[in-house]
């Protein structure tokens, strides 16, 4: 399914957005000051959210003071397991933080979109609440938007970075093989990441964007026309508190999103190369046929 920059984000849905003692007009000045959004998707990940946000905005105040023109939205899915309650404390603290509990929609993508539909800054960021994307290069990848890239990704590959040795080699085979299919796609060493971020001008010029499913930094790269990235290396962690989201029907919708990304680059040389496929999968199994009979 695919519609319009904001088919999944615009649609009606019940939103509880809780901000912490703003007027209108506070929120209107504060407005022109905020030059950076960071965007948290989130279900069920409560006991991440007081570690994540804090370390967001202690590492963006160690990077010249970025954490007076940075805002912080978590997007939730309705967990009620807590995070609305501490992400308003972390609010009475005074970080510019606030949750937006979506009651009647859910995903990972269309969660994005909303974050970015209710951004206030210019430089647009998605990062994931488990931790595993390090809060400490939060203001690398701002500061690469800042200095003119249109979009820019943490990549957990390639010179500088490394990964968890705790990651399981399951989950290094699917990422490997998943980087590989998309290659034609795009030159992003790491396609699949949660941990990106791009400019709200190119965002809100991206057309057709399908916010089902999870890799929505492909998405946005492809059909946002992204003409030059940068890519920050860094240490892929464990998840601390939670569980992982990757299941079996990930994986199926990662291979129909492709498809789709496909058809969106490619759409006169698709039909062509699924032909091949079919023949050439047709082959071999006449192949195989013949050396048992």
């Amino acid at each position: 399914e695919s519609g319009g920059r904001g088919s999944g984000a615009g649609e009606a849905s019940h939103v509880r957005a809780h901000t912490h003692a703003h007027t209108h007009r506070e929120r209107g000045s504060m407005a022109g000051a905020i030059k950076y959004t960071v965007v948290v998707p989130a279900y069920k990940e409560s006991g991440n959210l007081e570690p994540l946000i804090t370390q967001v905005f202690d590492a963006l105040r160690a990077a010249g003071g970025m954490d007076t023109a940075t805002e912080l939205i978590v997007v939730d899915d309705n967990s009620r397991d807590g995070s609305e309650e501490i992400v308003e404390e972390l609010a009475g603290r005074g970080l510019p933080c606030r949750i937006l509990v979506r009651t009647d929609e859910r995903g990972l993508s269309s969660a994005v979109m909303r974050g970015f539909d209710e951004a206030q800054g210019d430089a647009l960021l998605c990062m994931d609440a488990d931790l595993q994307h390090p809060p400490a290069k939060v203001a690398e990848l701002l500061q690469a938007l800042r200095d003119g890239a249109e979009f820019v990704i943490g990549t957990r590959y390639g010179e500088g970075t490394s990964i968890s040795e705790d990651w399981p080699v399951h989950r290094r085979v699917i990422s490997a093989t998943a980087r590989m299919m998309a290659r034609p796609l795009t030159p992003l060493s790491d396609p699949m990441t949660g941990f990106f971020g791009i400019q709200k001008a190119k965002y809100k010029g991206a057309k057709n964007v399908n916010s089902i499913g999870f890799k929505i930094c492909m998405e946005l790269y492809v059909k946002a026309g992204i003409r030059n990235h940068r890519e920050v290396p860094f240490l892929f962690g464990v998840r601390n508190e939670g569980e992982s989201k990757l299941t079996g029907a990930v994986i199926v919708h990662y291979l129909l999103h492709l498809k789709d990304l496909y058809m969106f680059r490619y759409p006169v040389a698709f039909p062509a190369v699924v032909a091949v496929g079919v023949l050439f999968a047709l082959y071999l199994l006449w192949c195989f046929l013949s050396l048992l009979f």
